[in-house]
């Protein structure tokens, strides 16, 4: 029970610290409503007409994208911590991860061409 004594204090904490934070501000906060402050938010836009409008295609393959260019960019982060450390890549092998690194790279930047004269890119309507 010694041991897990500092997680039952640190657990208590926690729980305490996000009770006060969500508690709090309902307590201290200013409370004058208004008919603008009710609106729901809508990302900047006025919340009018229908809220099941259609989205246009080009936000879902920008997002997409992102995606994939983020995730590409994760398996080059270990690369390159590999490559400084210095127990990281041996000497043997630096060459053929190099190889690989270079392809990776040229799929994303042919990724990114096709992707490009897709239209993807440009927002303004055709």
């Amino acid at each position: 029970m010694a041991g897990q004594l500092p997680i039952l204090i640190y657990l208590i904490a926690v729980i305490g610290f996000a009770a006060v934070s969500l508690i709090l501000p309902h307590v201290v906060a200013p409370k004058n409503p208004t008919r603008i402050k009710d609106m729901p938010y809508e990302s900047g836009m006025d919340p009018v007409g229908d809220a099941r409008k259609p989205f246009d295609i080009k936000f879902y393959l920008i997002a997409i994208l992102f995606l994939i260019f983020d995730v590409e960019l994760i398996f080059l982060y270990p690369w390159a911590v590999a490559l400084l450390a210095p127990e990281g890549i041996p000497e043997s092998f630096r060459l053929p991860v190099l190889a690989v690194l270079l392809v990776l790279l040229a799929t994303l930047g042919l990724a990114y061409v096709v992707a490009y004269r897709k239209g993807v890119f440009d927002w303004r309507r055709k």
